[in-house]
């Protein structure tokens, strides 16, 4: 049975084999052997598999589906089970002339064809933005042409795949996000708050200053790195004022917080840079030669943000959820070039006499590299551990674990390895 729900199409089959019973109306099952000249044919029944009802009661499904169809047929005087895609099943002799009955979604749990489109769209865009920003090494086209392609991989890998999800899979009904029409700014009802909120909210408040300010200082600290070669003076603490004078409005209007993200502040600056590259012992190098430090592609990206509003909910609603999970890894997988963790890590599987020239390499023993490098590895997973823990009791516990990796560095790693080598491959990091 082709069914439409409120956000997409469905076809499923039965959940109890008492649906092909004659004494249904409606034959509710595709699979079943008295089948309508509408039904699809048996090859296409043997390998489709359509998606599973929320309950696996029959007789629960089958009762709200009729008084779905009772509805319709008093408006209407007919009625028929219909999607979006045009596939209909008549409910009557004159069910064409009838209207069609859309299915709630809690009543359908899942569509078979619906998560292979999403895996598809967020891999392809992960594919196609890392293929144009590759093209910077290539030797296709001109130097001019490289960058320029290079810069706006993601524009174009999220252009390119929205149309071919929301277009050439227009039957299927792809996740966007949803556009509510409530107020805007909500402000908080602090007079309705009790003693044993406000204790809670302070105990909350901490740890997310916490969070904010690690995050903050570890953001510009990989932004203000020696390879970017900026020479404007940092202001961290200035920084960390105004970060915090804007989340108390933020608070007070009930929007979400803000501080320095990672890794847009860093790929921010090396957009910005003149990059030169050079051939060292077979191995390629990108070096910037210098920054071109401005406020006004900040200015620019913030303004262009606000005005993404009065886009809504068209064209925006054109980029489906998928190709924004596929821009997130994008931007995950751009952020790791270059990234000395993720070199040390590769050279776990390289031959010992295709390591790079790094100075590090050539001072530290290469076991000694392995070992901090799987040391790395374990303090990552556990990090990614509570803070992907489907429980939100688990997640604030997040910041105190960031907290305790300082001792861990200045106290465990140094009875482990020698502070010498520690402080040579702690150097890449600063």
């Amino acid at each position: 049975m082709v069914i439409g729900g409120q956000q997409g199409t469905a076809v499923f089959h039965s959940v109890h084999n008492d649906m092909c019973s004659p004494s249904i109306p409606l034959d509710l099952n595709p699979f079943c052997p008295v089948a309508p000249p509408c039904c699809p044919p048996p090859v296409f029944n043997y390998f489709y598999h359509g998606p599973t009802l929320v309950t696996t009661n029959a007789t629960l499904a089958l009762q709200q589906i009729k008084e779905l169809l009772e509805n319709a047929q008093n408006q209407t005087g007919a009625a028929r089970l219909g999607s979006a895609s045009g596939l209909l099943l008549p409910a009557g002799e004159d069910a064409a002339r009838g209207a069609v009955v859309f299915l709630p979604d809690s009543l359908v749990l899942c569509t078979r064809e619906r998560p292979i489109l999403c895996l598809f769209l967020m891999l392809l865009t992960l594919w196609l933005g890392y293929a144009l920003y590759l093209v910077k090494r290539s030797p296709y086209l001109n130097s001019k042409i490289r960058e320029v392609v290079s810069d706006c991989a993601l524009p174009i890998s999220v252009v390119v795949v929205s149309f071919i999800g929301s277009y050439l899979f227009l039957d299927i009904q792809l996740p966007v996000f949803q556009v509510y029409s409530r107020p805007i700014f909500n402000f908080a009802l602090f007079d309705q708050l009790t003693g044993l909120n406000a204790l809670s909210a302070l105990g909350l408040g901490f740890l997310l200053a916490l969070l904010i300010f690690i995050d903050q200082n570890i953001v510009i600290s990989l932004t203000h790195v020696p390879e970017h070669k900026l020479l404007k003076g940092t202001a961290f603490h200035w920084d960390l004022v105004l970060t915090g004078l804007i989340n108390i409005l933020m608070s007070y209007l009930g929007l979400p917080w803000m501080h320095a993200a990672f890794p847009h502040s860093s790929l921010h600056a090396r957009q910005l840079a003149k990059v030169e590259q050079r051939v060292e012992n077979g191995h390629l190098y990108t070096t910037i030669v210098s920054v071109k430090e401005t406020r006004l592609t900040s200015l620019a990206a913030n303004i262009l943000i606000g005005v993404s509003v009065f886009m809504l909910p068209i064209p925006l609603q054109w980029i489906p959820k998928p190709v924004l999970y596929g821009l997130f890894l994008y931007i995950a997988a751009t952020s790791l070039d270059g990234n000395q963790m993720v070199d040390r890590m590769a050279l776990l599987f390289k031959e010992q006499t295709s390591y790079p020239p790094t100075h590090y390499i050539r001072r530290v023993p290469q076991r000694k590299v392995h070992c901090f490098t799987a040391l790395q590895m374990i303090q990552l997973v556990v990090l990614c551990a509570f803070g992907m823990y489907p429980l939100p009791y688990m997640k604030m516990v997040f910041p105190l674990l960031m907290i305790l990796l300082v001792p861990v560095r200045t106290s465990l790693l140094p009875r482990l390895i020698d502070a010498k080598y520690l402080d040579i491959m702690d150097a890449q990091h600063m």
